[in-house]
């Protein structure tokens, strides 16, 4: 298939979807389906003293800048009086699960976003973690990872959090072309993004992440090219290459600037074109939608091996079915059951104050969610499914049949029986795929926005 070929196919693809990082995805979650002593007794049912994993997502939602881009929860501040009341709720949060567990906790993972998470002082990070591993076991093959922003990260940080075990880093890059840093508010060199990596790998950690985005406002093949050349330079082990979400009604940032402003489909399906050409050249493997990893990566083997697993932290080689999240915004995960955190900063920590997890919001799973959820991570993770039509209902199964038919027309998936398995042409379009199999979709049960899927 030419160039021209493919840009006419994405065209056709070129509409709005769930990202899925959970299903069913959040605007369509029954919160009156999850009563806060439903979700105690799902965390108990997950927890047992065989099996006392735990991963943690522990959101740090504070910046000092705001990047007009982003549509994270975050809070903008210069104060950073903030820090400890706030790392006191979230060590306050840890404890109040700690007692729903029957034994010592053996945590395998922890991934600190936000925000910028190194808003906060090395020894207050240092602090902690180190609250959070007091009455806790780190597992032996442990993943513990920070997001970081360069312009906000001193070598000071990497150290602290290095002497309590962390190996993993994700650094934000988006575009180094400075229109489009200063555009979104995110003026950044290379020279200190590549000092950041630096500091990383003579600290002893295992992987460097970079994220980049395309599809950003002003931002141009030529913008794309240069950003991946310089790449080039420190060669991060994994690489996060997202389509831009322009979503103005629920980011008020990106009223900054314009929708003209914005490629439009043509330029961002070229720009992603070129992003996979010339990460494959530099020996990188596509892996999902989104990610491309060195051979030597983990990531890599998981995707290779069938481990793979995908969250709300995307993917991971951690495939493990409780992840407490704690802090502002932060969801949790049982397999069974969804939670999320209040949004806001004083919602949370009073909560706390009131002696109460501070749930908004969740979802109990039905028999056919996870069903569904078992197909969507199937696809995401592994490329392929087994999809029997008698799981689901006749008028269901028939739609879902008609759209992996249409799939298969267009050469995104081979149908062999009742397994379907995506083509290398269909890894950008697998949002669509998974959507066939999306119940609430069809059903239409609720009306949704969500960005548009190139």
């Amino acid at each position: 298939m030419n160039e021209a070929e493919l840009k006419a196919l994405l065209h056709r693809y070129d509409v709005a979807l769930p990202r899925y990082t959970s299903y069913p995805t959040v605007p369509y979650w029954n919160h009156a389906s999850l009563m806060p002593q439903l979700w105690a007794a799902s965390v108990r049912e997950r927890f047992t003293a065989e099996n006392r994993t735990v991963c943690l997502y522990i959101h740090l939602p504070f910046c000092e800048e705001l990047c007009t881009y982003c549509a994270c929860n975050k809070r903008i501040t210069k104060n950073h009086a903030v820090e400890t009341p706030y790392l006191e709720s979230v060590l306050q949060e840890w404890q109040m699960y700690l007692q729903l567990f029957e034994a010592k906790p053996v945590i395998k993972e922890i991934h600190l976003g936000g925000g910028t998470p190194t808003f906060f002082s090395p020894q207050n990070l240092q602090r902690l973690i180190e609250g959070i591993m007091q009455h806790a076991e780190r597992a032996a093959d442990h993943e513990f990872s920070v997001e970081v922003h360069p312009n906000y990260t001193t070598e000071a940080h990497l150290q602290a959090l290095a002497e309590v075990g962390f190996n993993r880093i994700s650094l934000g890059v988006q575009d180094f072309d400075q229109q489009v840093q200063y555009i979104i508010n995110r003026p950044q060199t290379f020279e200190q993004t590549a000092r950041v990596v630096a500091w990383a790998r003579a600290l002893g950690y295992e992987s460097v992440n970079v994220d980049l985005v395309y599809g950003l406002p002003k931002q141009t093949l030529h913008s794309i090219e240069m950003t991946i050349g310089r790449l080039a330079e420190f060669k991060p082990d994994r690489i996060a290459f997202y389509s831009y979400a322009h979503v103005p009604w629920k980011s008020k940032g990106q009223r900054r600037y314009t929708d003209e402003d914005v490629p439009q489909a043509d330029e961002k399906i070229s720009m992603y074109s070129l992003g996979n050409r010339l990460l494959t050249a530099m020996g990188y493997e596509a892996i999902g939608m989104d990610h491309f990893a060195l051979p030597s990566d983990k990531l890599l083997k998981a995707y290779h091996s069938g481990t793979l697993h995908r969250n709300f932290m995307g993917y991971t080689t951690t495939n493990h079915k409780l992840v407490i999240g704690l802090g502002a915004s932060s969801i949790s995960d049982t397999w069974t059951a969804f939670a999320q955190n209040d949004k806001t900063v004083e919602g949370y920590q009073q909560a706390l104050t009131e002696g109460r997890l501070p749930l908004v919001g969740g979802h109990l799973l039905s028999e056919e969610d996870l069903r569904i959820r078992r197909h969507i991570l199937d696809l995401m993770c592994t490329d392929r499914t087994n999809f029997a039509p008698e799981d689901f209902s006749a008028d269901f199964a028939e739609h879902i049949g008609n759209k992996l038919a249409a799939f298969a027309a267009d050469g995104l998936v081979k149908i062999m029986g009742n397994t379907i398995e995506v083509l290398p042409k269909g890894r950008l379009l697998v949002r669509h795929i998974c959507a066939a199999f999306d119940a609430y979709l069809y059903r239409n049960e609720a009306q949704a926005q969500f960005s548009k899927a190139i």
